[in-house]
C-alpha cells in the first residue's frame, strides 16, 4: 500500500514540476520566474526524498542537502539581483559610489 502511495506522491511531484516549468518560461514578471525556479528546485528535493523512501535507502540524503543548499543560494542570489540590479558588490568605500 506505502510502495502505491509513493508513486502517486511521484506522480504529482513531477505534475507540480511541469505546472512550474510553465510558469518559469511563461511568467508575467522576473518575480514569477524565480518562485517558480525555487519551487522546482524544492519539488526535486521532495522528489528525492520519496525515491529515498521508495527504495528504503538513505544513499541520496548528500543529493538531498547539496539540492537544498544550492537552491537557497540560487534564490538569494536572484532576489538581490532583482533588488539591486547587483550580486556582488566591488567596495564599500567612498570613491567607488
Amino acid at each position: 500500500m506505502i510502495n502505491h502511495l509513493l508513486t502517486a506522491a511521484l506522480v504529482i511531484l513531477s505534475l507540480a514540476v511541469f505546472g512550474c516549468m510553465y510558469r518559469l518560461v511563461k511568467g508575467p514578471s522576473m518575480a514569477d520566474r524565480i518562485a517558480a525556479l525555487d519551487t522546482i528546485g524544492i519539488n526535486l528535493l521532495s522528489m528525492i526524498a520519496v525515491i529515498c523512501m521508495l527504495f528504503r535507502t538513505s544513499v541520496y540524503f548528500d543529493i538531498i542537502l547539496m539540492i537544498g543548499i544550492l537552491t537557497f543560494i540560487g534564490t538569494t542570489a536572484f532576489a538581490r539581483f532583482i533588488e539591486r540590479g547587483d550580486v556582488i558588490e566591488h567596495g564599500n568605500d567612498e570613491r567607488n559610489r
